[in-house]
């Protein structure tokens, strides 16, 4: 058959990959983009082989052979096959049993079949050497590609590369695109500084400091009422103290109206004014909350697609075992989590600019969905089965930090 396939030791590619890129093959000095590594190495054999991809097997060991993690997001994506062996520890160190064997029975088994005509070993082992000659005899074309050794001399088999049909070298440039070194701290990038009203969302009181915050405006109404001033910044007919203008018990988070006291900064160091027309609408998992009779969101923001309406049926299989293996249940995390995914799916990037133009509201149906995903980690239920505030505002800001980075970059000043 006309077909390539990629048979890779995870264990050879990615630690040589932090040999070179962190100067010691431990896995845990680097973070990989597997979505990006599955692409290029796809990308490459068929352009090497000049043969349609078959199917990618990713060949690595893990504890008692429980997947983890990083496997079971490799195992949903299109055309890869994971296969695991045992990872046992001798001496303080790691070591893998049994992934050269499978990847030996499996290089026979697909020459001996004829299922392909080019195979791809992404490996350094020796021990495939056998394998490696059986499928020549069987036909098939075998391409062998090494990582860049990180002090320049081979970093695989002299007799396998001797015995290869094609002999490759993934350089620098190209694993970069998917390899990233670790910086100290577990820290891959800088984090952009979020925009003023970002900042102070998420520095806004804890419940602990919720209730002297609240004694503080209560003391403060009543002299905001004698110069006729209202809650709401406009001015209050004489004599109206009615029990909206009172001091709310404190929820222990923020309520909107303490957020919109949040915003930027405006002249003189002043709080920023809303404009005369403004009204404040916060999204809930009952619908909008509208005040002062204002219209409904604009069509435009109400046309923004859901994350449901974005994601594909292999891509929900994959967010779920995401869900599974590596997202905690941190009501901060959990938004950020969502508003990733939805941002790398819109198909017009100018929606999350849009998007970003409403803070601090969400629009409805976006919020709802955002809620509803949280519920799948047991937020939002409190032990009296009320709504948790507190965990619904860290949904949300972590849903807005997330935005916030995109529309940050993209008004970035160009370096010089």
């Amino acid at each position: 058959m006309d077909r390539c396939v990629v048979l890779v030791d995870a264990g050879y590619l990615l630690g040589a990959a932090a040999s070179l890129l962190a100067g010691e093959p431990s896995r845990s000095r680097i973070t990989v983009d597997h979505t990006a590594l599955i692409h290029g190495l796809r990308e490459r054999a068929e352009s090497d082989t000049g043969r349609p991809l078959l199917r990618i097997y990713w060949f690595d060991g893990a504890p008692d052979r429980v997947p983890q993690p990083e496997h079971r997001r490799l195992r949903v994506m299109p055309r890869v096959t994971v296969r695991l062996g045992a990872l046992t520890r001798s001496d303080g160190r790691w070591a893998q049993k049994g992934v050269d064997a499978a990847m030996h029975a499996e290089l026979t088994e697909l020459a001996r079949n004829r299922a392909c005509s080019d195979v791809v070993l992404v490996t350094g082992d020796g021990d495939l050497l056998p394998g490696l000659m059986s499928a020549k005899e069987h036909g098939v074309a075998v391409h062998l590609w090494a990582v860049q050794a990180a002090d320049g001399d081979y970093n695989q088999s002299e007799d396998l590369v001797a015995e290869a049909d094609e002999r490759r070298v993934l350089d620098r440039a190209w694993i970069t695109q998917a390899v990233r070194a670790k910086e100290f701290g577990g820290v891959c990038a800088p984090t952009t500084a979020p925009r003023p009203e970002i900042a102070a969302i998420l520095s806004a009181p804890l419940p602990e400091s919720a209730l002297a915050a609240s004694a503080e405006r209560a003391t403060e109404e009543p002299a905001a009422a004698q110069n006729g001033i209202a809650q709401n910044g406009h001015a209050a007919p004489p004599g109206d103290h009615s029990t909206a203008d009172r001091a709310t018990p404190a929820k222990g988070v923020p309520t909107p109206k303490d957020l919109a006291a949040l915003r930027g900064p405006g002249q003189h160091g002043q709080a920023a004014p809303h404009p005369a027309n403004a009204t404040l609408r916060w999204s809930s998992e009952k619908g909008w909350v509208e005040r002062s009779g204002a219209p409904g969101e604009p069509a435009d923001i109400a046309a923004l697609p859901t994350l449901a309406q974005l994601t594909t049926a292999e891509q929900r299989w994959a967010d779920r075992e995401e869900d599974i293996t590596t997202v905690g249940g941190d009501p901060y995390e959990v938004g950020q989590v969502f508003a990733r995914r939805w941002i790398a799916r819109l198909p017009e990037p100018g929606s999350v600019q849009k998007l970003s133009g409403m803070y601090p509201r969400i629009p409805h149906r976006i919020d709802g969905e955002l809620l509803r995903y949280a519920a799948r980690f047991g937020l939002l239920a409190h032990k009296d089965d009320q709504i948790d505030e507190h965990d619904r505002y860290a949904i949300r800001a972590g849903f807005w930090r997330e935005i916030d980075v995109p529309t940050t970059a993209e008004h970035a000043p160009a370096s010089e």
